[in-house]
């Protein structure tokens, strides 16, 4: 896949073309970038998707140290590749760049810059200054410059339209497991292992303390969770805290991520991983002492080995 910040000096054959902002590259954006293939294919063209960074709400939301998103732009960039695109066209968001017509971004961009010869887009796309730009627009714009438009319908799972606002609520809940089914895939944090006060190894239960590597990803609900630990190319099943240790030693102020990798006792200190969440397991509690706290983590990796027993049974 060939990537670029702008369509200056932008070439493809018989581009199709979708824009948008695919935080996740979920479900739904999937059935945009299999349209997509589908109409290049059919026009003996390669496909280009527009997306920008950093999100429109890191730019203009009110409070951006408060947002969170599903994927950071590595991720982004590598789902969009992993799905066969032949062009990424990643623009660069400012407030300049968000106070473009949407008729200018048709005509400089889309037209001028791309050539676009057909552009799909989702059911609820919008793009240009104060979002003033959709579907409606695009037809009219196709007429003009001669070029095909189309929208797609919206993906329906179990009678959630699938988008990533609905997802970023649900992995916000803690609803992991019905998150990662509109994502079509494991919802994932990185983060590098640091030093922590080894209060875990204490109790029987070593933990690795995560340093998250992308400040911007939406970290799940406090709590303990199934997690799959990708480490180097080797994968392993853990289970994972969220949350500020209430039992041993509450720090309000200082949410801490560790994971417990089951059957493992390397020395992992300064390396990164990734952690796949599998489903919620339950709230962080404030047990009377450290041995009724012990109790419970043998409970929970009972439970995180039958969720896994189960996963491997199903595949």
């Amino acid at each position: 896949m060939k990537i670029f910040e702008n369509v200056n000096n932008f070439k493809a054959i018989n581009p199709a073309v979708t824009i948008g902002i695919f935080d996740g590259v979920h479900l739904g954006h999937i059935q945009i970038l299999n349209r997509l293939k589908s109409v290049a294919a059919e026009m003996k063209g390669e496909t280009v998707v527009v997306t920008m960074w950093p999100h429109p709400r890191l730019v203009l939301g009110k409070h951006p140290e408060n947002i969170r998103l599903l994927s950071s732009l590595e991720e982004k960039i590598r789902l969009i590749e992993l799905n066969g695109i032949d062009h990424l066209v990643l623009l660069p968001f400012t407030r300049d760049f968000a106070n473009i017509p949407y008729d200018e971004f048709i005509k400089d961009y889309l037209v001028s810059g791309i050539q676009a010869r057909s552009i799909v887009v989702g059911y609820n796309h919008h793009f240009g200054k104060d979002r003033k730009g959709g579907f409606e627009q695009l037809k009219e714009s196709a007429v003009k410059f001669k070029f095909s438009v189309e929208r797609l319908m919206p993906v329906i799972i179990d009678h959630k339209s699938v988008s990533s606002s609905v997802i970023r609520q649900l992995i916000a809940e803690g609803n992991v497991f019905e998150g990662n089914r509109l994502l079509g895939y494991n919802y994932a944090i990185e983060g590098r292992v640091v030093e922590g006060k080894k209060l875990g190894r204490l109790l029987g239960f070593p933990t690795a303390n995560i340093e998250m590597i992308h400040a911007e990803k939406l970290i799940p609900l406090s709590g303990v969770y199934a997690v799959r630990v990708e480490l180097g190319n080797k994968l392993y099943n853990g289970m994972l805290n969220i949350g500020v240790r209430p039992t041993i030693t509450e720090q309000v102020h200082n949410l801490t991520i560790e994971v417990h990798i089951l059957h493992f006792t390397d020395d992992i200190y300064g390396k990164s991983l990734k952690l796949q969440f599998i489903k919620r397991i339950r709230d962080e509690k404030k047990f009377g002492n450290a041995d009724e706290l012990i109790d419970q983590l043998k409970l929970d990796k009972l439970e995180t080995e039958k969720i896994f027993d189960e996963r491997n049974q199903k595949i």
